[in-house]
């Protein structure tokens, strides 16, 4: 199997050079083996688990998840229902992140519609915007 150097693999993979030291320091990368003038060299493997961590946090899965994933795969015989709990737990909080943006587009939509032009200094949208939160519902 055949070795590339650090720039092989983040072209490879679309990764900067520096975010492959980056994992590799947090451990989520193995420590690459280096040649005799100390530059690291990474296989099929690396390239792999370099690929699996970009989709994850393409995903948004956090660094702690992602090492749970990773964690996990190296398990292969191992039920498959820890990885649905990090799935599903992950899922939740997409899915509160979407709630709180759907209240978010619908509050800057009533502010928006505040607007009945003129000036600034008596502009409705600055208005709404300067009321306490609770005062605004």
């Amino acid at each position: 199997m055949s070795r590339m150097m650090i720039g092989e693999l983040a072209k490879r993979t679309g990764t900067k050079v520096n975010t492959i030291r980056f994992y590799e320091a947090i451990g989520l990368m193995h420590p690459a083996e280096r040649t005799s003038s100390g530059r690291r060299t990474y296989d099929q493997s690396d390239l792999e688990r370099l690929r699996f961590i970009r989709r994850s946090r393409r995903l948004g899965f956090d660094i702690d998840e992602i090492r749970s994933l990773l964690a996990l795969s190296e398990q292969p015989e191992r039920e498959c229902a820890a990885v649905t709990e990090i799935a599903l737990h992950h899922l939740a909080e997409v899915n509160e992140k979407i709630s709180q943006l759907e209240l978010l587009r619908d509050e800057l939509s009533r502010v928006a519609r505040l607007c009945a032009g003129g000036t600034v200094s008596r502009c409705r949208i600055l208005e709404a915007m300067a009321v306490p939160e609770q005062a605004a519902r």
